[in-house]
């Protein structure tokens, strides 16, 4: 057929179809648009939940004061032409390595992200962890501060009993609460003593130079053997994860359970209590490190017996940040075997009071090799052997 007669060309070309189908399919179109953006979302929003989570347990075991950029820094620093330098750092630098150290081992994929992360992304994450932390952070401070005073009204029999509500009586205006936090090497009891404390005079001066009476078992130091008993106070225990059962293992007369049982805000740390073990069970987290108890837990309680109403770095002559210092000194910078021992002592000490129901990362081969269903298979073959030998 010739071009000439040849149809018309439809420029359209359109071929109709029912409207009700194409609705339909535009409908459908747009359904799955919806629903891609839903997954997107949820991705986020899980993505965010995780990275506050995990924010949480950096707050929990690896650092307080320093922010999480301050560490990454650090071991950059360490990665580069530094590594060689023959200068010793500031202890300072060194706890900041130290941390860093062991943000790795709480959370090792952080490590992982910092090199594979472009910049907004890692930006991101960071903001979503310290979230995380500055959550867990006013979490704790107000569950310490309500639990700390209900101990101390109990433990030390306060009249008039300590509010919880109201810090203002607490510190060294308040009896029981000053015992405690009075330095080791005097005596709270001497009046001479307790005036100089609360005129501030100059030779009574409360620093973080001094370790604080409530960190001593029994709540008594040896003058002449000041690491006996250092660390191993019952209102340490106490307020490990600042959890019931941490409590209610206090070894004594049954204090902590009784407390705890009479607290009027049970029920409210009974379920902060539970996150908290959510956040170790997340992370695996098996053994006490310095980071958990001694450099949150003993600050914060440090806190919850004085009568500052807000968290402040420096307490009139006492420095948080110093007395932080001091603690990471005492567990790291060992000055012997002998002492390195001692402080792994400690550690353990510490994880048999919080982890005393699960020990099965210590059954080594050794270990188990050495135990009567290890040895009963082993006499069981000795005397197969026995008489396949006589035979």
């Amino acid at each position: 057929m010739s071009s000439k007669n040849a149809p018309p060309l439809d420029t359209s070309l359109c071929v109709q179809t029912s409207p009700h189908a194409r609705v339909k399919r535009k409908i459908a179109a747009l359904m799955e648009v919806v629903e891609l953006l839903k997954q997107d979302r949820v991705t986020k929003q899980r993505k965010m939940t995780y990275y506050i989570s995990q924010g949480q347990a950096i707050w929990c075991m690896v650092v307080l004061y320093s922010p999480i950029e301050d560490l990454i820094a650090k071991n950059d620093w360490h990665c580069e032409d530094n590594k060689d330098s023959n200068s010793t750092p500031e202890n300072r630098q060194n706890h900041l390595q130290c941390g860093y150290i062991e943000l790795i081992k709480v959370l090792p994929w952080v490590h992982e992200k910092l090199s594979n992360l472009d910049h907004e992304e890692l930006e991101d994450m960071l903001k979503k962890l310290k979230q995380g932390m500055d959550s867990a952070c006013g979490d704790d401070t107000g569950t310490l501060k309500e639990l700390v005073a209900s101990w101390v009204n109990i433990e030390c029999n306060v009249t008039p009993l300590i509010r919880m509500d109201d810090k203002h009586h607490q510190g060294f205006v308040n009896d029981a609460c000053g015992k405690l936090l009075c330095p080791v090497e005097w005596h709270w009891g001497d009046p001479v003593i307790r005036a100089g404390i609360h005129d501030h005079t100059t030779a009574y001066i409360v620093s973080e130079n001094s370790w604080p009476t409530f960190i001593y078992k029994n709540y008594q130091a040896d003058a002449k053997n000041l690491e006996h008993g250092l660390f191993k106070s019952k209102l340490l225990v106490m307020a490990i994860f600042t959890s019931l059962s941490s409590a209610n293992e206090v070894d004594g007369n049954d204090n902590g359970a009784n407390i705890i049982k009479n607290n009027q805000c049970a029920q409210r740390q009974l379920d902060q209590a539970r996150v908290k073990t959510c956040v170790a069970s997340i992370i695996g987290m098996r053994k006490v490190t310095p980071h958990v108890i001694m450099l949150k837990i003993l600050l914060q309680i440090h806190f919850a017996l004085s009568n500052i109403t807000s968290w402040h770095t420096v307490d009139g002559d006492f420095d948080y940040q110093i007395f932080w210092d001091n603690i990471m000194d005492f567990f790291e910078d060992t000055l012997s075997p002998v002492a390195q021992a001692r402080v792994r002592e400690l550690l353990e000490w510490w994880t048999r009071k919080v982890f005393r129901r699960n020990h099965r990362e210590d059954l080594t081969m050794d270990v188990v090799s050495q135990m009567s269903v290890s040895a009963l298979t082993a006499q069981r073959q000795e005397m197969e052997n026995a008489i396949f030998d006589s035979d």
